[in-house]
């Protein structure tokens, strides 16, 4: 019983590093082997390490998956690095319940959003620390670190939003974010 008790909470978020801490948190990383496919420039990716670190996603699931009305809390870190010409990026997913939305927060280093809708319009926003950035539904995201530094970037979406990777897998982004004469373009 809770009643009258004072407690502590699960998780603890660091505000110098924003690491998570506890029992209840959920630890992803993806190296660049588990991205085979993802980079436009094979011939790059497989002259790269592919037991380097690409990105990590921390996440705090305080209902099951798929329960109405809760919210889950992450971060992802995207290492920075190159395949290429283009950034290293995450997978990129639409949610599985499309019509949930999500927001993202920038908290260390410069990247982008990269965002698609169902017609395959693609456009991308600057992340930094302090941006701020809504996702509608049925629209695909990705992150992308363009700087030389750790690109972390907060999340918190609906528990019942779901992931689907399948169609981003299948049919990819319409456009790429790539470096040409030193600044990102969408290409």
């Amino acid at each position: 019983m809770k009643h009258l008790k004072i407690g502590n909470s699960p998780v603890e978020l660091n505000r110098a590093n924003y690491q998570m801490t506890g029992d209840a948190v959920i630890n992803q990383t993806r190296k660049l082997k588990d991205l085979n496919g993802i980079f436009q420039d094979q011939d790059a990716f497989d002259k790269l390490n592919q037991e380097q670190l690409a990105y990590t996603v921390q996440a705090w699931l305080p209902v099951a998956d798929g329960t109405p009305g809760g919210l889950f809390f992450g971060a992802s870190t995207i290492y920075p690095g190159k395949v290429g010409n283009e950034y290293f990026i995450t997978k990129g997913h639409f949610h599985s319940l499309s019509d949930r939305a999500e927001f993202y927060w920038g908290i260390q280093g410069k990247g982008m959003l990269i965002l698609m809708d169902r017609d395959r319009n693609t456009w991308a926003e600057e992340v930094h620390p302090g941006s701020l950035h809504y996702i509608g539904s049925e629209i695909a995201h990705r992150l992308a670190n363009t700087s030389n530094e750790k690109l972390i970037v907060g999340a918190c979406w609906p528990s019942d939003a779901g992931h689907d990777y399948k169609e981003i897998v299948e049919n990819g982004f319409s456009a790429r974010l790539v470096e040409i004469y030193g600044m990102p373009k969408l290409v």
